[in-house]
């Protein structure tokens, strides 16, 4: 068997897998609406607290890659990707960020905790280091 088929058989088996950790964080969560275009990134941008320039930049660069051609790729086939069937952006709700670990949602640190997330690293994520 040659490298390259090999090799393309291993991606396939690893893209046909079940996702193995296989489990949901259920916490309340402010979502942006499935899709994306204009009105989708001004949504995300405040959330973000992001400069007036990096929103205006970000509309350029979505407006020139709606003009963009897919890329074609040699020996590769993958079916199109429907852009509009995704979430661009999720995060947790919080009233104010927590000051502290303990203020932060148990599902949330479980989630840390099965992922194997230090506990610095847990802070820091939470907005609390």
């Amino acid at each position: 068997m040659t490298a390259s088929i090999q090799t393309a058989e291993q991606v396939r088996a690893v893209t046909e897998q079940k996702y193995k950790y296989g489990f949901v964080t259920d916490i309340e969560a402010e979502t942006a609406p499935k899709g994306l275009n204009e009105d989708i990134i001004r949504f995300i941008s405040p959330k973000k607290e992001e400069p007036e320039w990096l929103l205006e930049w970000r509309l350029k660069a979505y407006r020139r890659w709606l003009d963009m051609p897919e890329p074609g790729w040699a020996k590769v086939s993958f079916p199109p990707i429907d852009y509009q069937d995704a979430y661009y952006y999720s995060a947790p709700k919080s009233s104010g960020g927590p000051k502290s670990l303990d203020e932060v949602d148990p599902e949330l640190l479980r989630t840390y905790e099965k992922l194997g997330i230090p506990l610095k690293e847990q802070e820091m994520l939470a907005g609390v280091a």
